[in-house]
């Protein structure tokens, strides 16, 4: 295998785990541990799905600001505040967290599972 070849493996492999990665302020909690949370009024909760996912089934206290619309709408949340996110599986929550950590979130819950493990 030549250096191109090598080159091009380095970067995927490094691509894969900084996707991968727990990213410094973004924790990942249990739906139980997020229902912990709910008392908490220094806590914001988000929930990033679609407004037909979010009014087909939803959790107060979670706000619907679906992923698509969170960039522009995160300047009513308080960066000062924890911010808990969720989504129906994970995945686009884990996105929103990074959105939120990249515009100075610094306290930030992913609810693995989201909505799908909601008991």
């Amino acid at each position: 295998m030549g250096i191109i070849e090598w080159i091009l493996i380095i970067l995927i492999i490094a691509y894969f785990v900084s996707r991968f990665m727990q990213v410094k302020g973004i924790t990942n909690i249990s739906v139980q541990e997020a229902k912990g949370k709910f008392k908490d009024n220094d806590a914001q909760f988000i929930d990033v799905r679609t407004p037909g996912e979010y009014k087909a089934n939803h959790r107060k206290p979670f706000k619907n600001i679906p992923l698509s619309n969170l960039s522009s709408k995160s300047v009513s949340l308080d960066k000062e505040k924890e911010v808990v996110v969720i989504c129906q599986s994970g995945m686009r929550s884990a996105k929103a967290a990074k959105i939120l950590k990249k515009q100075g979130f610094q306290n930030i819950s992913n609810v693995k599972g989201g909505m799908s493990s909601w008991v």
